[in-house]
């Protein structure tokens, strides 16, 4: 394994470790001060540290030499079973690790003054989840990955049960929990038979010959026998967490349930799309390029059903919910499409997320803390009370159709060329689902935030507050910036969508009868 991982570029200060170390430990002592105010001082302040940490590791990454992991730490953590503590940054993850942080401050900033009970348990658990998240975007070993997979499941249970809004909040935490709890079996069977082909491969006996190493099974021949399997196993699993259709039901629940801040970082954070990234196409590329209809078919499913039933919507958060999943889908018919203008439109979409989906879910969460509601009927002439709030409501739904002049755009642009280079109707759906989703942003909008005002609750409430203002012109501003500077995000993962890319189309194509 050393041998493999010889090109790797590694570095002498565990940076990463750090990364990932930093909020888990700010969560113990966040847990532990007897001070709630000193325990929030503290989480903002492990949270601006971490953004700084992932910050540097954006400017010590190289992008030229983007297809190669970067700043690789291992250490022996299971040597029985060749298991390691095994990290690294290449040009497709780097760019999630300060999003993830960016993130977590914002939830915490927004969470301030709206918890009212535990509320040093709250914190501490929105940074553990943000190490723990970290961890899934830095593994490179396929059960290290795995424990940080599942380790997002305990305080993501908590914050929706503990301190969700709704009244069936406990049975949506629950939900959820089961959900990724099922999702997470055909991921560890795929571990297991990806480990014990490399063993077989090697001539090796097991186990000392297993192998759960990223790099290395990347190198592993996988018969044709098996790249059937591994790729449905790998896409089953994380088309839960994405979601896809029809796995998606859990989204809508938590978000009517759930805290919105905690809804935000679910849905601006798309761990299942990043996992289908990272190891269901490269790991078995034979029979993702084979059966790259079939995700491509998922995905115009996904888009199309996501944004009509968005359209029916009447509750700000549920058609939120409901948007999110009908961008997931158009994501993955960007990675469906199997070109450069797919794949790098892919990950565009994935960071942008972070900053639009999720900054919209927390102006939503915004206008529930005010007027306990955010059905369309409650809120009609929005615009003439809270005309800072509007906004930014407005920036970030004009990025969420894909405005020029947002960040948006670039992205669905290349997703959108990107389908039609592979198949026209791929672009056609991709086409209607962009039409649909300017059809359900721009209605809801009007009927929420135009209009006379008819409550009396409306007339009497509070524009954005300083912290809130605050929190909101950060995701603001970077959206102006990517969306009139998209390159400055695209050159960071060029050599990596290359390496991507290069390793689906120089394989031979599985037979058909295959499975």
């Amino acid at each position: 394994m050393n041998d493999e991982l010889g090109s790797l570029a590694t570095m002498n200060f565990p940076l990463l470790s750090l990364v990932i170390l930093l909020p888990l430990l700010g969560a113990i002592a966040t847990g532990v001060t007897g001070s709630v105010k000193l325990a929030k001082r503290i989480a903002l302040m492990i949270a601006g540290l971490e953004l700084i940490l992932t910050l540097s590791v954006v400017l010590s990454f190289d992008a030229a030499n983007g297809n190669n992991f970067q700043l690789v730490e291992q250490y022996a953590w299971i040597p029985g079973l060749n298991i390691e503590f095994l990290i690294g940054i290449d040009g497709i993850s780097v760019l999630f690790l300060p999003m993830s942080a960016l993130l977590t401050l914002m939830a915490i900033i927004a969470s301030w003054n709206s918890v009212q009970h535990l509320h040093r348990f709250h914190f501490a658990l929105l940074l553990a989840l943000e190490g723990v998240t970290i961890g899934v975007f830095l593994a490179l070993d396929t059960v290290l990955f795995f424990l940080f997979w599942e380790l997002t499941l305990p305080p993501i249970f908590f914050l929706i049960g503990l301190w969700g809004i709704g009244p069936k909040r406990r049975s949506a935490a629950m939900k959820y929990t089961l959900f990724m709890l099922f999702g997470g079996v055909p991921l560890l069977f795929a571990i297991i038979i990806l480990a014990i082909n490399h063993a077989v491969a090697v001539n090796g006996a097991i186990p000392q010959n297993l192998s759960f190493s990223l790099p290395v099974l990347l190198e592993t021949q996988l018969p044709d026998s098996l790249q059937a399997i591994i790729f449905i196993l790998l896409l089953s699993s994380f088309a839960v967490k994405a979601p896809l259709i029809p796995f998606h039901t859990w989204l809508p629940t938590a978000a009517m349930e759930g805290p919105t801040q905690i809804t935000a970082l679910i849905i601006g954070l798309k761990l299942g799309v990043y996992g289908i990234l990272r190891f269901t196409m490269p790991l078995a590329p034979s029979a993702a390029v084979e059966y790259s209809w079939i995700l491509g078919i998922l995905g115009a499913i996904t888009l199309i059903y996501g944004a009509l039933i968005a359209l029916q919507q009447t509750n700000l958060r549920r058609l939120l919910a409901y948007a999110s999943i009908s961008h997931v889908g158009l994501v993955i018919i960007g990675v469906a499409s199997l070109n450069m203008q797919g794949i790098q439109g892919a990950i565009f979409q994935l960071f942008n997320f972070t900053l639009v989906a999720s900054s919209l879910m927390l102006v939503a969460g915004f206008i529930q803390h005010r007027l306990g509601s955010t059905e369309a009927i409650h809120l009609g002439g929005l615009a003439k009370v809270m005309p800072l709030l509007t906004s930014f409501y407005f920036l970030f739904a004009l990025a969420s159709i894909g405005v020029p002049g947002t960040n948006g755009f670039p992205a669905e642009f290349l997703l959108i060329i990107g389908a039609l280079t592979a198949h026209p109707s791929l672009g056609i759906t991709a086409l209607a689902g962009a039409v649909l989703s300017a059809a359900y942003m721009l209605s809801f909008t009007r009927r929420a935030f135009l209009g006379p005002i008819t409550q009396t609750a409306v007339n009497q409430t509070q524009d954005l507050r300083p912290r809130e203002l605050a929190l909101l012109c950060i995701p603001a501003l970077l959206i102006l910036v990517f969306g009139f500077f998209p390159n400055s995000l695209l050159k960071i993962n060029h050599k990596a969508s290359e390496a991507w890319l290069s390793r689906l189309l120089d394989q031979p194509v599985l037979e058909r009868n295959a499975i």
